[in-house]
């Protein structure tokens, strides 16, 4: 079986579509067409049912895709030992999908420094506020904020963290603050749209026994945003606090989550050398800097404390 024909499979069942599967091959969609249909008449089955809706797998196909996943991450695995092993800096691009409050505020200084360390290396960082398909590469690894349950996937926490209930000080200018959980009724709340939650991890307006949220945004990043121009009360990351001076903790020792970041791969990338040094890297760097966090927390509660 030719490896350039598993190769073009692999990306019509991630794409669903030809034109897709060419795109990202930078090939043209009837020369992907062609090897597909190539690939279905040596092996004697359809691999794809067509519709008008793509190309999706069919049972054969179904059958194959984890042997053509696992020859995808040999032939990288083998390139890589060819190229100089662990010796050489990581080189290359990598794909990283975070949801937007953790790329927004916790990555962009831990791959600064990666990067800083590793110069031949490329990093794309993909900010969505939903899940990211690991089996399509959509991404190369993801940080998710639950653990998944299922799928071929290996998972490892990237590091605990806290959120808090915050208020710019314009806001607390024109408020009296909240002094017990009882007295959050009848404020007005920044948070979710609840029919865009993607994950029940965020569900923090339930968490806090807060009143649903009068303005709401399906972005970490705007609903800070709203926090900062006074509109409202919020969950905030504490890591996210000190890209926003003007908010104030809320009800410290009474209201306050802790929740977990989960670093996401496929599990045929653990033969991968150069992801796995990669996802070794961004532990280490998350979890020091989730520390340094900690300790400017501390530092400010002291602060305010006296």
């Amino acid at each position: 079986m030719d490896w350039d024909d598993l190769r073009i499979f692999l990306e019509v069942a991630r794409f669903e579509s030809l034109s897709g599967a060419g795109k990202r091959l930078k090939i043209d969609a009837a020369t992907v067409g062609r090897r597909i249909a190539r690939l279905e008449e040596g092996l004697g089955q359809r691999l794809f049912a067509r519709s008008p809706q793509g190309y999706q797998l069919s049972p054969a196909g179904e059958r194959l895709l984890p042997h053509a996943e696992r020859a995808e991450a040999a032939m990288l695995a083998a390139g890589e030992a060819a190229a100089g092993g662990q010796e050489a800096g990581l080189t290359g691009l990598i794909r990283l999908g975070a949801p937007d409050g953790c790329a927004n505020y916790l990555l962009p200084p831990v791959i600064a420094r990666i990067c800083d360390a590793n110069p031949g290396l490329e990093v794309q960082l993909v900010a969505l506020p939903r899940v990211f398909n690991l089996s399509k590469r959509e991404a190369d690894m993801a940080i998710g904020v639950s653990r998944p349950e299922t799928g071929r996937l290996t998972v490892q926490k990237l590091a605990d963290y806290r959120l808090v209930l915050a208020a710019s000080q314009s806001w607390l200018a024109r408020h009296p603050a909240p002094k017990s959980r009882a007295d959050l009724q009848g404020l007005r709340f920044v948070g979710y749209i609840p029919d865009l939650i993607f994950d029940k991890e965020l569900d923090y307006q339930a968490g806090i026994g807060a009143p649903p949220a009068a303005i709401s945004s399906n972005s970490v990043s705007v609903q800070l945003n709203f926090l900062r121009q006074g509109a409202g009360i919020g969950v905030v990351h504490d890591f996210a606090m000190a890209a926003a001076p003007e908010l104030r903790r809320l009800l410290p020792e009474e209201v306050g989550l802790t929740r977990s970041f989960w670093l996401i791969r496929h599990a045929d990338d653990g033969r991968v050398q150069r992801l796995n040094r990669f996802a070794t890297a961004l532990v280490r760097e998350a979890r020091a800097e989730m520390a340094r966090h900690e300790k400017d927390d501390i530092s400010v509660a002291s602060h305010e404390a006296s």
